[in-house]
């Protein structure tokens, strides 16, 4: 009675030999699409909710070669946005759509860049390299930058050293992944836990990841999520804690303090 079923299985297989290579088959490709980061997008979607080690993300992927990636910081006036919404207002004038944005990095209590930073008016700041304390001086810090139909991240003295002179940059810190690794003073065992977002480039710098945690989480389980996840070798951090996200498509318009520079797809 206990090996009937065994039995049918056996029976099953025997006359049916393909249908383990079928479901073998049918596993791999499973396998294969978990794996996949660009598998939550369909043609024309950017943002796309993700779970990594059980924390929530929102993941909003762009093209550098196709979307309008750009820094901000004030308009042409001088005046800082500080707000999505006085952005959104702006872009809106100009006959084009903000579809999406995020925190582009550190900034003073006046909300100026803490380090390099380059939007449609120009330069903010130079490239700091400056140690101190703090996220920004966690060394390596670095640069995210898009330049024609590419983007990518350096390190911030590899940045001067290349001489890359790009359309939009923002520096920040400290880098989150570096070719491949996690950034070596990011402790495994850390317990800090806070909102983060940051920007990861995929090896030949078209593809833009833009992560923001929907929860607190740890400086590691956030590296980890481009490294492993998103398979970004390189990826930035650019805020923690205030952290915000503007993206209508899924309905986040994330209210808060004023902010300093800010990171933007147009259409």
């Amino acid at each position: 009675m206990g090996t009937g079923p065994i039995r049918k299985a056996a029976d099953l297989r025997n006359t049916n030999p393909g249908w383990l290579a079928a479901l073998m088959t049918s596993l791999v490709l499973l396998s294969v699409a978990a794996c996949d980061p660009a598998r939550d997008y369909a043609s024309g979607d950017h943002c796309r909710k993700v779970s990594h080690k059980s924390n929530p993300y929102v993941v909003c992927r762009f093209n550098a070669d196709t979307d309008d990636i750009r820094l901000f910081y004030a308009n042409e006036q001088g005046e800082p946005y500080l707000q999505f919404d006085a952005l959104a207002d702006t872009v809106e004038a100009e006959g084009k759509q903000l579809v999406f944005a995020m925190n582009g990095g550190m900034y003073h209590d006046d909300r100026r860049p803490v380090g390099y930073l380059r939007d449609a008016q120009g330069d903010k700041a130079s490239v700091n390299t400056n140690d101190g304390p703090g996220n920004f001086h966690m060394k390596p810090n670095g640069v995210f930058w898009v330049e024609g139909d590419r983007a990518g991240i350096d390190e911030s003295q590899a940045y001067l050293d290349q001489e890359i002179d790009p359309e939009f940059a923002t520096q920040s810190g400290p880098m989150l992944v570096i070719d491949g690794e996690i950034h070596p003073s990011i402790n495994p065992g850390g317990t800090s836990r806070k909102r983060r977002n940051g920007v990861g480039v995929s090896r030949n710098g078209r593809t833009v990841y833009f992560a923001i945690s929907d929860v607190p989480v740890t400086f590691h389980d956030f590296a980890s999520l481009f490294r492993d996840r998103l398979e970004a070798p390189d990826a930035l951090f650019l805020d923690g804690q205030v952290s915000r996200l503007y993206a209508p498509a899924i309905a986040r318009n994330e209210p808060g303090l004023d902010i300093g520079p800010i990171v933007g797809v147009v259409e």
